[in-house]
């Protein structure tokens, strides 16, 4: 075991206010936490602190994480949707998201009776950073806003320029203008940022 990860089983991830007090999810979930670090490190994976939380790793190659939160505790594999998941207990962390999946334990019993099922979620995951296999990410374009839209519309050469931008420049802007709560404050970011649109230029460039 990697004494760097041990503070976290009695401390938490330090990212909040809660950390090292009696409060801290992490002892939510005591039990549970240890039997499946015991779980994970039979298989072979190393141990270390990443972003807070104990990660382990094959090769030095992220494969999951542990994770505790109010309602359960948590594997989360970093490729999960590469998995075969035969049992059906993966689930996504948030809608869009398209690599990580993670199985959610909200018992001692539920960890010890899924003990073979993880073992072999692990032992798949291992064959997947021993192939290389990586996910391949759908690219979804941000959602032009109103205001930019109606921009758009109304001048043909600022819509050409925009959409000559590269994916990266648009979303830069899309972002930028879209952060502003009043729609006033929306259009005068997308005022200001015509003339560079029209240089080719991103949100950035000089």
């Amino acid at each position: 075991m990697n004494h760097s990860v041990d503070a976290y089983f009695t401390e938490g991830c330090g990212r909040c206010p809660l950390g090292g007090t009696p409060d801290c999810k992490v002892h939510y979930w005591t039990e549970e936490l240890k039997l499946l670090r015991k779980i994970i490190l039979d298989c072979g994976l190393e141990e270390q602190s990443k972003w807070g939380v104990p990660t382990y790793t094959y090769r030095k190659s992220n494969v999951l994480i542990l994770a505790a939160f109010k309602e359960y505790c948590s594997v989360s594999f970093f490729k999960g949707a590469l998995l075969s998941d035969t049992d059906k207990i993966l689930s996504k962390p948030g809608e869009n998201t398209q690599a990580a999946r993670l199985i959610k334990y909200t018992s001692i019993d539920e960890v010890s009776n899924l003990k073979n099922r993880l073992k072999a979620y692990i032992f798949e995951a291992i064959e997947v950073e021993k192939a290389g296999l990586e996910v391949k990410f759908e690219k979804k374009p941000e959602p032009i806003l109103e205001e930019l839209q109606r921009k758009l519309d109304q001048n043909p050469e600022l819509k050409s320029a925009f959409e000559a931008l590269t994916p990266g420049r648009q979303r830069g802007y899309i972002l930028f203008f879209s952060a502003p709560k009043q729609s006033k404050t929306r259009e005068s970011r997308i005022e200001k940022c015509i003339p560079k649109i029209l240089e080719g230029m991103g949100l950035n460039d000089r």
